[in-house]
């Protein structure tokens, strides 16, 4: 898989800036970033929960 360089960076951003234009870029990564943050917060909580089948199966070897 190829990886980006510093230059492919460059004209990524001069396109951005020629489509959205000065004033919008910050806004458009401070939505980015925040839409990131919710989304490791949500599939961190869902990650970390415990599902059903495993406490059923801890209960069961408990009992033995």
């Amino acid at each position: 898989m190829p990886t980006i360089g510093i230059t492919e960076l460059l004209i990524i951003l001069a396109v951005a800036l020629l489509i959205f234009g000065p004033k919008a870029i910050p806004k458009i990564g401070k939505a980015i970033g925040s839409g990131l943050k919710e989304f490791k917060k949500a599939t961190k909580g869902i990650t970390d929960e415990p599902s059903d089948e495993d406490e059923n199966s801890k209960e069961k070897s408990n009992e033995e």
